[in-house]
């Protein structure tokens, strides 16, 4: 899967759009990273499109033969196109820019399964969960360091790698592993594969996905399990990004993802074609307010830190 940056397709359709470029004053909240004013659901219904931004994570949104897809671009496709919103285009950069690339106006969403994680909170504004997280590790054939989950990449000292941004970096700072940060899946699979990394650590989903695609590469994926830090099983879930004053935006799309939650089989149907299971369905208990607060076993780490950047 070839690796594009942020397009000029993406900040045209940006520049057209009332508020974003006008004047010197919007110039200026341009250079400071912000965007001017709220962008509204009958703004991009008369545009007829919405522009995500995404990380080339494969299965939740990535590029197969120059078309945008995926599990989160399927489910993105039927609330924007319930809303009115015909197109979903694709913007691609790394994970790590992900939410700075929101708040500069380079897209009008994130379409990543990003973990809603308090440090996160404070820098965009989630939708209520969509799928939920188990962690795996990609190893090579036969394991053998016989690695198994976050702890045992500590007490064998393996070399790790993992998406920059993403939760499973802040798992690693957590238990003292000296992790290698990679700019997308692509790279941690390769480094596994070329011998320069022993572990590659990201959502079991998307492992098994890679895994699955690449069957000729000598790696294997382990079990799916819960990370625990400290003790504490770190539960997690993904959603959409929006950027904190797009609120009649993130309503309208939270009522439409409600409707989809509220029929498990229907949310099935979305995402079962991109391996996802009911195993990742997210149950009405867990909420982005809770999530967002840190509720110990729920997304929080306890002292982990994370860098703006899925699990991711």
């Amino acid at each position: 899967m070839a690796r594009t940056d942020i397009t000029a397709k993406g900040l045209t359709k940006k520049s057209r759009r009332t508020g974003y470029v006008a004047g010197a004053g919007a110039l200026a909240m341009a250079l400071s990273g912000c965007a001017t004013g709220s962008l509204t659901v009958d703004e991009l219904a008369e545009q007829g499109s919405i522009t995500v931004g995404f990380a080339g994570e494969a299965p939740y949104s990535f590029e197969e033969g120059g078309q945008l897809t995926g599990g989160t671009v399927a489910l993105h496709r039927e609330i924007f196109g319930n809303l009115g919103i015909g197109e979903v285009d694709g913007v691609q950069t790394e994970f790590g820019s992900l939410i700075p690339g929101l708040n500069a106006g380079r897209f009008d969403a994130v379409s990543a399964g990003m973990s809603i994680l308090p440090d996160r909170c404070e820098q965009a504004a989630f939708s209520e969960p969509e799928i939920v997280y188990t962690t795996a590790l990609m190893v090579p054939e036969g394991n053998p360091m016989n690695l198994s989950d976050m702890q045992s990449i500590a007490d064998a000292g393996a070399r790790m790698v993992a998406l920059t941004g993403a939760i499973e970096v802040d798992y690693a700072n957590a238990l003292g592993i000296e992790v290698t940060p990679i700019g997308n899946p692509v790279d941690g699979m390769d480094a596994v594969i070329g011998g320069r990394a022993d572990v590659f650590a990201l959502t079991g989903v998307s492992l098994n996905w890679m895994a699955e695609n690449r069957p000729d590469a000598p790696v294997e994926v382990t079990d799916s399990f819960v990370a625990e830090i400290n003790g504490v099983p770190q539960i997690g879930a993904g959603a959409t990004v929006f950027r904190q004053d797009d609120t009649e935006l993130l309503d309208a799309y939270n009522e439409q993802l409600a409707e989809i939650k509220s029929d498990p089989q229907r949310w099935l149907e979305l995402m079962e074609p991109f391996g996802f299971s009911m195993n990742e369905f997210p149950g009405p208990e867990l909420t982005t307010e809770m999530l967002c607060e840190g509720v110990p076993g729920v997304g929080d780490e306890e002292g982990g830190e994370d860098d703006t950047g899925n699990g991711a």
